[in-house]
């Protein structure tokens, strides 16, 4: 059902430089309380978590709702201390797992 992320992090940075972050999946994000052509209700499908780590530690994670719009749009900060890579996970409620990674270089 979703597409690969897109995310956009700057390939390098100074030391305890703040970075903005931008992630960007598709997915239909179906509520589960619309009701399909024959009056069925079409089941909920939601990306509901969403997290960002930076070498294990949590950078950045929030739960999402039915009330999210399609296609989450995520801009964030984070302070790089060192060269090392961001790993970004959601998760759907069918129990798919979605990921990418982006190294960052600190000069």
């Amino acid at each position: 059902m979703a597409s690969k992320p897109r995310i956009k992090v700057p390939k390098s940075a100074s030391a305890g430089e703040v970075i903005t972050i931008k992630t960007l999946i598709s997915h239909e994000m179906e509520s589960g309380q619309r009701k399909d052509k024959d009056g069925n209700p079409i089941p909920r499908q939601i990306i509901n978590k969403f997290t960002c780590t930076f070498e294990g530690q949590t950078v950045f994670e929030c739960d999402l709702d039915p009330a999210i719009s399609a296609n989450p749009y995520f801009e964030f900060n984070a302070k790089v201390p060192a060269s090392g890579t961001f790993v970004f996970t959601w998760l759907d409620d069918d129990g798919s797992v979605y990921e990418a990674e982006a190294p960052i270089e600190v000069k």
